[in-house]
């Protein structure tokens, strides 16, 4: 779904639509596979429930699991899509992925309030 594209990020392609709610979200197992392949640090005990985030246009977005979003798609909110792509969704797009410690620098910079995320 994502592959290595710089020092603190990966590159994927997803289906980007607007959603009614005040999160970003994608499909649980979606979410639960990309923690697994890219955030395991090996040492058995892993987290598949740290939030994600992901870059869509000019906006970052911390991505929470959510069963209702279809497969392969990224649900973002409605009232924070980007002006560079608001007549242009729903649509498939370039989707940035934060790696692990990119990730834990933005979800701490915008103030993300899950404890146990560190």
């Amino acid at each position: 779904m994502f592959e290595p594209f710089s020092s603190g990020y990966y590159l994927g392609e997803m289906y980007v639509q607007p959603r009614a709610s005040d999160a970003a979200a994608i499909k649980r197992a979606d979410h639960e596979k990309v923690n697994e392949q890219l955030y395991a640090t090996g040492d058995g005990v892993e987290r598949l429930d740290n939030p994600l985030v992901m870059k869509v246009g000019t906006r970052h977005f911390p991505v929470v699991a959510d069963d209702d979003v279809p497969g392969g798609t990224l649900a973002v909110p409605e009232s924070s899509v980007p002006d560079d792509l608001k007549f242009s969704l729903p649509d498939r797009r370039e989707v940035f992925l934060a790696n692990a410690d990119r990730a834990r620098d933005l979800i701490q910079y915008t103030g993300w309030e899950d404890e146990d995320y560190a």
